[in-house]
C-alpha cells in the first residue's frame, strides 16, 4: 500500500475527497497511489491538504500481505460522444432531401458550428454527399434516355423517399444501438 492511499484512509478520505480538497485530479491521485512518486507541486499539494509532511509521502511502505488497489479509470480521457448533437445532424438532412444536390449542407453546417467531429458524424455526412452525388446521375440517366415525364417524376420522388428512409432508419438505430445502420466503409470528410 503507498503512504498516500496509508494517510488518506487514515483521514478518512475517497480520493474524490482528496481530490476535491487539494484541487488535484482524482487521475493524478490514482497515480500516485498506484506507485508514481509526487514530485514539486503535487507533493507540497497533497502534504499540505492531508497535514503531513512532504517525506511522510515519500517513505516507501513495504507491503507484508497483498493489498487490492482500486482500479485506475480513464475517464478523463475517453472522448464522450454526444447523441443528442448526432442525432440532431443527422436529422438535419431531411429539409433538404428533396434536393439532393444540398442534403448534406444542414448537417455539415451543424457540425462545423458545434465543432463536434466524431467519426459518426463524419460517417453521416459522407453518406449524404454520396447520395448526393448519386441521386442527380440517376436522375439525369432517367431524362435523357427519354422514357417519358412519369418515369422522370416517379424517379424523382423515388430518390427523395429513399434519402427520407435512409435518414430515418439511421435516427432509429442511433436510438436503439447508438450506431448507424447505413454507413460507408469509408469516410470523405
Amino acid at each position: 500500500m503507498s503512504e498516500l492511499k496509508k494517510i488518506r484512509e487514515e483521514k478518512n478520505l475517497t480520493q474524490e475527497e482528496l481530490a476535491e480538497k487539494s484541487g488535484l485530479s482524482v487521475r493524478t491521485i490514482q497515480r500516485i497511489e498506484a506507485g508514481t512518486e509526487p514530485k514539486g507541486y503535487t507533493l507540497k499539494t497533497l502534504a499540505s491538504s492531508l497535514d503531513v509532511s512532504e517525506s511522510d509521502l515519500l517513505i516507501p511502505n513495504i507491503p507484508i500481505e497483498p493489498s487490492i488497489e482500486e482500479p485506475i479509470l480513464e475517464t478523463e480521457d475517453e472522448p464522450i460522444e454526444n447523441l443528442g448533437l448526432i442525432k440532431i445532424i443527422n436529422l438535419s438532412s431531411l429539409p433538404l432531401c428533396w434536393f439532393p444536390i444540398a442534403n448534406f449542407l444542414p448537417p455539415l453546417l451543424v457540425m462545423l458550428i458545434s465543432k463536434h467531429r466524431s467519426p459518426i458524424i463524419k460517417q453521416i455526412i459522407s453518406l449524404q454527399v454520396i447520395l448526393a452525388i448519386i441521386a442527380p446521375i440517376i436522375f439525369f440517366l432517367v431524362a435523357f434516355l427519354k422514357l417519358g415525364n412519369g418515369s422522370v417524376m416517379v424517379t424523382m420522388i423515388s430518390l427523395t423517399l429513399a434519402n427520407v428512409y435512409i435518414i430515418l432508419r439511421n435516427a432509429y438505430e442511433l436510438d436503439k444501438k447508438q450506431s448507424l445502420y447505413y454507413k460507408l466503409n469509408f469516410s470523405i470528410l
